[in-house]
């Protein structure tokens, strides 16, 4: 880091930099290098160890059903979604345009959405957590009322948690004991589930990061793509393809030699601080290996994760809707609201009834999975119906606003390439 600022403030004081007109761009080098640097060296300040001995791994008891297909929400969910709404409706929302323009989320906020204790619900009682039932629906109320607030900003608060719940899920009981503690105390760690790559078409299950075993270690080689907030995270579970097998889950501390971080700001979720992680002889002892390398861990891991997605494109799309009906309602254009225009008012009636459907099929494949039931199938539908309705959603909302739509004084724009992100992201978040 010593090294490139140096070289970096070299350059910027150079004289050939004012006659090229480089000087504002280099000074932004400069912050954006140190700012990078030292968020790196933070993170890598944390060192996990076990605080405990566990003789078995804490899992969260499946949840108990009634044999009735019945999807509404228990008294306690809804309190935990309503307060997760509050705070992303009146926190989240006010400083989403503010983030998105600086591909940051303020510091504040993040400590607050690590105070609500979000992380906890998915970590076992007997490690500090408050979960004593698996909490996939749960998880998809929280994640559904944040995206109300702004998708983006809701990612960064939600990454750390996804962590936490794969190690609730698939860790063992050495690795929950190493890092989990760290997710119950007041000072939680920056983490983030790495599995995207950049390339068109990206498959999961076809990954080009390399873990290949040496002696009683892994070397992972490659790169991942729009991992949140990862300048600053201390941890890692990242999606590798493991030689002679398939593709796993290997745990990462940040300071592991090897390890560089690129920044990566994308057309949505800028307030995220997407960049890619570079692997480079990243050398990680067999312990690492999350679930033994299974390939049905791997895949469930995928499915929870597009449940996720599809929970925070529900919640963008509700913003969408809320957000359009006051303004055609509002807003007049020849002597009359154009709501009463019969093309405004049946746009408006779509948008209402995709947002169901992507809410029942969401829904559905969360209550299979928290009560250890296949899940694909659901999962798999509420992901393509998601993706699809949820870009068309956002289409229409900037369409419904005419030019204001495509300016970022309104949020719909931005809302609008959010949700593209929903149909295509894999990773990052959990349930």
């Amino acid at each position: 880091m010593g090294f490139g600022l140096r070289l970096l403030n070299r350059f910027a004081g150079a004289p050939v930099v004012d006659k090229l007109g480089l000087r504002k761009s280099s000074e932004k080098a400069i912050y954006q290098a140190s700012k990078l640097g030292f968020r790196t060296a933070t993170a890598a300040a944390r060192s996990f160890s076990a605080a405990q001995k566990l003789v078995r791994p804490a899992r969260l008891a499946k949840n108990t059903s009634s044999g009735l297909f019945d999807l509404t929400p228990s008294e306690e969910q809804l309190m935990l979604r309503d307060a997760a709404q509050s705070f992303a409706l009146e926190r989240l929302r006010p400083a989403a345009a503010a983030a998105d323009t600086a591909c940051a989320a303020p510091a504040d906020l993040l400590k607050e959405s690590a105070d609500l204790g979000i992380a906890l619900i998915g970590i076992s009682e007997e490690l500090g957590g408050a979960g004593s039932e698996r909490s996939a629906m749960t998880n998809v109320l929280v994640a559904e009322a944040m995206a109300q607030g702004d998708m983006g900003l809701a990612v960064a608060c939600l990454a750390p948690a996804a962590v936490s719940t794969a190690l609730s899920l698939w860790g063992n009981e050495q690795q929950q004991a190493a890092y989990l503690p760290a997710f119950t105390g007041d000072n939680s760690p920056v983490a983030a589930l790495a599995i995207q790559e950049a390339r068109p078409l990206f498959d999961p299950f076809l990954l080009q990061t390399q873990a290949k075993r040496v002696g009683d270690s892994f070397v992972l080689q490659g790169v991942k793509s729009l991992v949140p907030r990862a300048a600053e995270a201390e941890l890692f579970i990242i999606a590798a393809q493991l030689e002679g097998s398939g593709p796993a889950l290997f745990i990462v501390e940040s300071s592991t030699p090897g390890i560089s971080i690129e920044a990566e700001p994308a057309m949505g979720l800028r307030a995220a601080s997407t960049a890619r992680v570079v692997l480079k002889d990243v050398k990680i002892p067999a312990t690492a290996l999350m679930g033994e390398g299974s390939a049905e861990v791997y895949a469930e891991c995928i499915q929870l994760s597009r449940i996720a997605w599809c929970a925070l494109a529900t919640g963008t799309a509700q913003a969408v809707l809320d957000y359009v009906i006051p303004y055609v309602n509002e807003r007049v254009a020849f002597g009359e609201p154009i709501s009463h225009r019969q093309s405004v008012a049946f746009s408006i009636a779509n948008i209402g009834i995709e947002l169901d459907g992507m809410r029942l099929l969401t829904w559905q494949a969360a209550s299979r999975a928290e009560r250890g039931e296949a899940f694909d199938v659901p999962a798999a539908l509420a992901r393509r119906l998601c993706a699809d309705k949820g870009v068309v959603i956002g289409s229409d909302g900037v369409q419904l606003l005419g030019g204001h739509g495509f300016i970022k004084e309104h949020p719909v724009e931005r809302w609008y390439r959010d949700l593209r992100a929903a149909g295509m992201m894999e990773g990052v978040v959990l349930v």
